[in-house]
């Protein structure tokens, strides 16, 4: 048995993934997978809770999300990469955690409340949608995950789980269950291209890592900058300027953006300079990214995943098992 520490994470698989995910999680994880056993899911049942009129669209991605995966350096033999729905123990799992805690409190959860104003579900919020955070928790101690990278706005689903864990463990008298740790990201969330909201799939305001080149370099052509810098020589604004932001996430030479963020506030540096120093950035970033992409074979790719799932089912059969010792569920029926 391994000694390291456990990692889980993952993403929904509706839609390619992007820039965001990559600086935000995927650079990140590719370290993590040396130092932890790490299991990094694809959680399509998660992303089914309001894809569930579209379940197409989910499905079509689980393997474009497990080549992003591949294409920015996660490695399938450091770590287990698997597909939510495949683990049936999982929903088990999720049954008995939903008597561990009440509507009430699931309602309450700052990320559900801001998810569904986003979503603009009103008073036809469905049942699976609200209880994701459990689903949530049955995911990170299926595999007794202690570290789970996230962003700040998903603190309050780590606190949720640590509360079902708790009160499973006051109620059933055991230490089954484990209490996780957020990670959180050093890197602020990517703004969208279009400079009014995060980058997200479904706004179609990002750059995705399967972009060809002409492609990122149109969207960076399109990228909000200061509308008021219509000159050269005119002063220009970093705040809000959207074209900074990316140099900030992904220019490595902060000595000289300074110089460069200096010279802009000052007048005397164009957004067509700028525009051009990103696209040289990201596609010095990116070609490497898409070439593996490309290389990536549909068959391995199916193989990963197979492998995986049967290798994360292993463990969460085997917390299952435990769980139901806990509670007494022992029958010996079958």
């Amino acid at each position: 048995m391994s000694s390291k520490k456990i990692v889980l994470t993952g993403d929904r698989p509706t839609g390619h993934l992007h820039l965001g995910h990559y600086v935000g999680s995927l650079k990140n994880r590719v370290l993590l997978q040396d130092k932890y056993d790490c299991f990094f899911m694809i959680a399509d049942t998660q992303a089914l809770s309001d894809n569930f009129d579209n379940p197409q669209k989910v499905v079509c991605n689980i393997e474009e999300v497990c080549k992003d995966y591949l294409a920015a350096g996660i490695d399938p033999c450091k770590c287990v990469i698997f597909v939510q729905s495949l683990i049936p123990e999982l929903f088990e799992l999720t049954i008995y955690y939903m008597n561990l805690i009440s509507v009430a409190r699931l309602e309450r959860n700052p990320t559900v409340k801001s998810e569904l104003q986003q979503k603009a579900f009103s008073n036809a919020i469905t049942a699976g949608f609200l209880c994701y955070p459990v689903s949530q928790a049955a995911d990170i101690t299926a595999f007794k995950a202690s570290l789970v990278p996230v962003g700040e706005d998903q603190l309050p689903l780590i606190e949720a789980s640590n509360e079902i864990v708790r009160r499973f463990n006051r109620i059933y008298d055991s230490n089954v269950l484990v209490e996780s740790q957020a990670i959180l990201g050093k890197t602020q969330r990517l703004i969208g291209i279009d400079g009014k909201a995060k980058a997200c799939k479904s706004l179609g305001n990002a750059i995705f890592l399967s972009d060809s080149s002409d492609v990122v370099e149109q969207k960076i052509r399109k990228m909000y900058t200061d509308p008021e810098h219509i000159k050269v020589s005119s002063p220009g604004k970093i705040e809000g300027n959207v074209v900074f932001s990316y140099l900030d996430a992904f220019f490595e030479d902060k000595e000289e953006l300074e110089s460069l963020k200096k010279k802009y506030r000052q007048g005397g540096l164009g957004d067509s300079v700028l525009k051009s120093l990103l696209n040289d950035t990201l596609q010095n970033l990116l070609n490497p990214i898409r070439e593996k992409r490309e290389s990536i074979d549909k068959s391995f790719v199916k193989d990963i995943l197979s492998s995986g799932s049967k290798k994360a089912g292993e463990v969460a059969k085997e917390t299952l098992r435990e769980v139901r010792s806990a509670m007494g569920l022992n029958y010996g029926y079958v």
